[in-house]
């Protein structure tokens, strides 16, 4: 007992050792200011650190923000994985590609999200050039402890971020991983409706349809409900009416089934109870994507995409006569910019990203799901590169991931990873 007792405080001594040291150099790092929280299993201390930014690194006098970050420190000597996400990032979690490279981890919150916004949100400076010099800027300041292999790695419009901060600073990291990243070509790039048009079985895509014609023929009597369920969730509309935000929903039903893997047989016929109905329309879509609430905290990731990340609208024509309130006049954006600021788009950037993601040979791993609507505009697969692509068939945007690849898709993506990191893998995670 006395013998266990005395190797405890002897770890426990170790890990206060090492965290003062980390705590040392992190107070000598310039615009870091940290604080210390929750240790994930595995790792020996992790902080929430607010780092000053520039709002404009072309012009640092224009003023700064702090940018949130979460540390998660393992070794001095671990590859250090970079999380570009998109949104804001409340919360420290650690990333399957963290737990596969054994790395430590720098989850980076996006600017103008949530803790990450200046005290006025000139919208100027939301753009990809300033966002990937928030993300330089952070490697800058880490590769002072960390002068290891460096990973990127984002999901969704992360993983885009993760793609655009390669663009601009090819030589900050060894490998990028973006998970279900789009890569548009446009404001309403039509991919995603080549994509609808032909994803799934035929019989499923006409379930969708019919569903649909049904929720709007109806309309009147589905939202007699849905108002009192809106009212229960304190869900506000001011931004759109509730009449607007529910044809919106409806036409997002498509995207939102095969975005998220709604089971086809899940989709009610028409003939099913109203409460069937309803609930299968909360459960896949809902009122409180278009809400004022989510209205205001996506208003950053709408800007964007409306300036220079492009989207997508909603063919409306088979729905003629049966929209009241979006109109059936071009297709309907689905870019919803803060307090409906006009904005004018400009593909240049992300037409030439995507030209360059097809000519460049650095090592990328990319992971789609097929069933993923946003697979529509993901960077096509490069036969000559030496990175990697898998469309994993039967994954949508939430469940494409390295630990659900098949046996033999794992080991490529392992195999690579040893030969760019010239590390062991923890593959324990991939079982």
């Amino acid at each position: 007992m006395k013998l266990i007792f005395t190797f405890c405080a002897i770890l426990m001594s170790a890990l206060v050792v090492a965290q003062s040291e980390l705590e040392t150099r992190l107070f000598e790092l310039p615009d870091v200011i940290f604080n210390k929280i929750d240790t994930p299993e595995g790792y020996e201390a992790a902080y929430e650190l607010k780092i000053k930014q520039p709002l404009d690194h072309k012009n640092p006098d224009l003023g700064h923000f702090y940018q949130r970050v979460f540390l998660s420190h393992r070794s001095y000597d671990a590859p250090t994985a970079i999380i570009t996400n998109g949104y804001g990032r409340p919360t420290n979690t650690i990333t399957e590609v963290a737990k596969l490279t054994g790395a430590n981890q720098i989850n980076v919150e996006h600017r103008y999200f949530l803790e990450s916004s200046p005290d006025s949100l000139d919208y100027d400076y939301l753009n990809f050039e300033q966002v990937t010099a928030d993300l330089h800027h952070i490697n800058t300041l880490f590769r002072e402890l960390y002068d290891g292999k460096w990973i990127s790695t984002g999901i969704s419009k992360g993983g885009t971020t993760t793609i655009f901060y390669r663009y601009f600073y090819p030589d900050d990291v060894d490998v990028s991983i973006p998970y279900v990243a789009p890569v548009n070509h446009s404001d309403e790039d039509s991919r995603i409706y080549e994509f609808l048009d032909k994803v799934g079985t035929k019989e499923c895509r006409k379930d969708i349809y019919e569903y649909q014609v049904k929720m709007l023929e109806d309309a009147e009597l589905m939202k007699s409900y849905l108002k009192w369920f809106a009212k229960g969730q304190g869900l506000e509309f001011s931004y759109l009416n509730l009449d607007e935000a529910y044809e919106y929903a409806i036409l997002e039903y498509p995207f939102s089934v095969w975005q998220w893997g709604t089971d086809c047989n899940t989709i009610p016929e028409p003939s099913a109870p109203v409460d069937t109905l309803i609930q299968h329309f909360v459960d896949v879509v809902g009122l409180g994507f278009y809400s004022d609430a989510t209205m205001e905290s996506f208003g950053s990731h709408y800007y964007q995409s409306a300036e220079e990340m492009g989207y997508y609208g909603f063919e409306v024509e088979e729905f003629k006569g049966l929209l009241k309130y979006v109109g059936t006049q071009g297709n309907p954006s689905a870019i919803f910019t803060p307090e409906k600021l006009p904005v004018q788009f400009d593909g240049t950037l992300t037409n030439k990203v995507f030209k360059w993601t097809q000519e460049t040979d650095l090592p990328f791993i990319y992971i789609n799901g097929a069933n993923d609507t946003w697979s529509a505009t993901a960077v096509p697969e490069v036969k000559k590169s030496e990175s990697l692509w898998f469309f994993m068939k039967d994954k949508s945007h939430g469940d494409a991931r390295i630990k659900n690849m098949t046996d033999m898709n794992k080991d490529k993506v392992v195999t690579k990873l040893k030969e760019w990191l010239g590390t062991e893998l923890n593959t324990s995670y991939l079982e």
